[in-house]
């Protein structure tokens, strides 16, 4: 029974001397809240079931409590990434519904600028967060703590859902810290409380995501988490399709089947975008990337035929010398050992790929320069037989545009008909949460770069009240 400012309501019982339709109209009214009662503690999940929400994805619910009045007045924003989808590819392929969706609302023709490494794990938390990778901590798919010992692997959920790992404040995070509900449909590290929070909704990724009934479960459950009562309909939805990323790794950026991938995602935006406006709900829709892709070239390069790793813990081709001595021998045998990479103590890697600072990220620092497969060491068992992908991505975006992600958004907060420069990918974060009525906390990003994009010219009400 919830009490209204502090006052508790009033009960009347029954006379012991009045009438039995006294009697009766109390058993009812006690059995109307009885039966209130159960509804209200039936699990999110299952209530939903019958609301339109899809089995084919089902969500976990937490109780983050509802909506707070402040937040039942902002607007929506469903933000969607499609996982490697290369910032040409929307013309290459005519995406009818991404290049319209642009034309009506904002887009960056020439692409966004992912963070460096241009992998997905770094780089759908650095979207939520506003950090570049060596700021959050995720500076690869898989990498080492050196000052712990302990491996982190995006395949290794028992990592992936340890929220320790983690620095900084994902956007449904901030959001519930302020009273408003969100949801995340399979985006990275949703599942995992960071900065105090999951989000309201959220699903677990497993095997089935890449299945047509799986993403179309995606729209469904969109759809129904924004038809529940205004005080559990969550104001941001955050949704991940894996796709054309898998697709561009084992066929090639440029292959039939990798088009043909692009073009289904751009089905289905056009399928969500019409599903969103059935709602008639202020919603602002935006349509990312996490980087883009490129035909690999060569074998494998194996580290350990320049340089003797000996005594050097090693994932991928990060390097983790365990004595400064160690570090600076094998830099000394890369810095000049091949054209096809190039080698950094950690502390004088280049400032413009803000890949520097965290002793996660290795020393020294192996970067390629150009489209190649490096590796420290020929897999354990010596097995060669497994080439490298066709397509690859992870390199540096500023020697390699083929790693630049898609930007295209339309909505009530958004000015139409307006196209954007390049840009790095740290600056949506301040954006998005200006657009849900939140003050972003200090990131790498500045709402200044976007700003011209909002109908509002990015000012709050606080600073229009200065």
């Amino acid at each position: 029974m919830t009490y209204t400012h502090g006052v508790r309501p009033s009960l009347r019982y029954p006379d012991p001397e009045g009438s039995s339709m006294q009697l009766r109209s109390l058993v009812r009214l006690l059995a109307v809240l009885a039966i209130a009662f159960a509804l209200a503690n039936v699990p999110r999940g299952a209530r939903g079931q019958g609301t339109g929400f899809n089995p084919a994805l089902p969500l976990t619910h937490v109780d983050n409590g509802p909506n707070s009045d402040w937040a039942e007045r902002q607007h929506y924003v469903v933000l969607v990434s499609l996982d490697g989808f290369r910032w040409d590819y929307p013309k290459r392929d005519d995406a009818v519904h991404l290049l319209a969706l642009g034309k009506r609302g904002v887009w960056a023709p020439e692409g966004m600028v992912p963070s460096y490494p241009s992998l997905t794990f770094p780089n759908h938390f650095t979207l939520v967060t506003g950090l570049y990778p060596e700021h959050t901590g995720i500076v690869a798919n898989n990498f080492l703590d050196p000052a712990s010992g302990r491996k982190y692997s995006y395949t290794d959920e028992s990592a992936t859902t340890d929220g320790s790992w983690y620095s900084g404040v994902p956007l449904w995070s901030l959001a519930e810290s302020h009273g408003m509900r969100t949801a995340c449909l399979l985006w990275i590290t949703c599942n995992t409380r960071i900065a105090g929070f999951r989000p309201s909704w959220y699903a677990h990724y497993d095997a089935s995501e890449s299945t047509p009934e799986s993403q179309q479960a995606r729209i469904d459950d969109t759809i129904a988490l924004l038809r529940e009562p205004v005080a559990d309909r969550p104001h941001l939805i955050a949704i991940y399709f894996s796709e054309p990323d898998h697709s561009g790794h084992k066929f090639g950026p440029d292959a039939p089947e990798t088009r043909a991938a692009a073009l289904k995602m751009d089905a289905i935006v056009g399928k969500l975008e019409t599903a969103l406006k059935s709602t008639g709900l202020p919603i602002d829709l935006v349509i990312v990337s996490d980087h883009g892709m490129i035909k690999a070239e060569g074998d494998w390069i194996d580290l350990d035929q320049f340089a003797d790793l000996t005594g050097f813990d090693t994932v991928g081709s990060l390097l983790y010398g365990k004595t400064e001595e160690a570090r600076e021998r094998v830099y000394n045998q890369l810095k000049h050992a091949s054209s096809e990479f190039v080698a950094y103590r950690l502390k004088n890697v280049p400032a413009n790929l803000n890949y520097n600072q965290n002793p996660r990220e290795g020393d020294p620092v192996v970067i390629a320069i150009g489209p190649y497969a490096i590796r420290a060491h020929l897999t354990a068992t010596g097995d060669d037989s497994h080439p490298h992908p066709i397509g690859m991505h992870g390199f540096d975006p500023h020697i390699m545009p083929e790693m630049k992600a898609i930007f295209f958004a339309a909505g009530p907060d958004l000015l139409p008909g307006k196209t954007v420069a390049p840009f790095e990918n740290v600056n949506l974060y301040p954006w998005l949460a200006h657009m849900l009525g939140l003050d972003a906390p200090k990131s790498d990003g500045s709402l200044n770069i976007l700003s011209g994009t909002l109908r509002d010219g990015g000012v709050t009400a606080e600073s229009a009240a200065q």
